[in-house]
């Protein structure tokens, strides 16, 4: 068999499914960490994530920190907290920032360009993912200084999504990541693979969907049932999926940035490991300290709650250099990367 052919443009939506299903893993993965060589080179990228608030407006079946979760110890970080620990994220080497939280309004659009032009002052890349906003949010922080904004369409199935978030509109998180990339933002989406009543077919549609509005950075993560969430039960995604998943992302779009999720190595010790010879060349480590690391639990079983941010990062970098990768310099935006090729 060809390796999948590492042209981009035989992936129909036939393929993709293939790909995802019957296609040999092991020949995906090689096919994908091909094309990630080729078009980005060995650089992996570090993102400083700071989760900052668990209180979340929406109620989203899958997600730990829901609203009806009543259980959760909630907390918000104030200004000068969060910066801090930014501030000490740069002096660890980091040069992007990630601001994330569950859709708090508290940080209104004064409170968060305030923090904006705060961490932009260190001379880092600063990304956020804090969900839906309105146009004037969005446009008030790229005004600010943030360069990168994340936000999943989660699915593309409008009926599975409406399900699964009670209350939202798919059609207006769509809208969202259409003013975000109006805007001039890195614009980051991605899925969630393995929900209940989700396809394969599905998937493929979400993966074509991610292509055509032009991301520049794809997350693809398993569900993971929390047992606190009205979806305990269900059976959760497998890391083969989301392997597969983030594979066939790499070969639709070669040069955009794909990160080694987290929930990867949640359900397997070298998860993230593996993402990053399939195609990923992200690494988010998380840099939230104390308590906060715990709480901020969208999904159980989540790496590292215990440790400190000098240990992930530390731990981090000697798994990347111990497959031969190199941990990137500069922000590390879509399209800066040495070996970019063109579609």
């Amino acid at each position: 068999m060809k390796s999948q052919s590492l042209n981009s443009v035989e992936l129909t939506r036939a393929g993709i499914v293939d790909m995802l299903s019957t296609v040999p893993a092991s020949v995906v993965y090689a096919s994908a960490d091909q094309m990630r060589q080729a078009a980005v080179g060995s650089d992996v990228h570090l993102r400083g994530l700071i989760e900052f608030s668990n209180i979340c407006r929406n109620n989203c079946l899958y997600c730990g920190i829901r609203r009806g979760n009543h259980a959760v110890e909630r907390y918000r970080m104030d200004d000068d907290q969060l910066v801090d620990i930014a501030r000490r994220a740069v002096d660890m080497g980091f040069q992007t920032i990630v601001l994330q939280s569950g859709e708090d309004l508290h940080y209104d659009a004064d409170r968060m360009c305030h923090i904006i032009e705060r961490i932009k002052a260190m001379d880092v890349a600063l990304t956020l993912s804090i969900g839906e906003r309105e146009y004037a949010d969005y446009r008030d922080f790229r005004n600010a200084g943030a360069d990168r904004y994340l936000m999943r369409i989660e699915t593309t199935d409008v009926d599975l999504y409406h399900r699964l978030n009670p209350g939202m509109s798919w059609q207006h998180r769509h809208e969202c990541l259409l003013m975000i990339r109006e805007l001039g933002y890195e614009l980051g989406s991605g899925i969630m693979v393995g929900l209940p009543g989700q396809t394969i077919e599905s998937i493929a549609d979400d993966l074509l969907y991610l292509k055509d509005i032009g991301v520049d950075m794809a997350g693809i993560g398993p569900f993971i049932p929390h047992p606190a969430t009205p979806l305990a039960h269900e059976q959760g995604g497998t890391l083969e999926l989301a392997l597969r998943t983030m594979a066939v992302m790499r070969l639709l779009l070669p040069d955009i940035n794909i990160p080694a999720t987290t929930a990867m190595e949640s359900l397997h010790p070298k998860g993230r490991i593996m993402a990053l010879q399939a195609g990923a060349n992200v690494v988010m480590p998380n840099v939230t300290e104390g308590e906060y690391r715990r709480l901020y639990e969208l999904y159980p079983g989540k790496i590292c709650v215990n440790d400190t941010p000098l240990h992930c990062r530390t731990c981090i970098g000697l798994k990347i250099q111990s497959i031969g990768r190199t941990i990137g310099q500069g922000w590390g935006g879509h399209g800066t990367h040495k070996n970019n090729i063109h579609q």
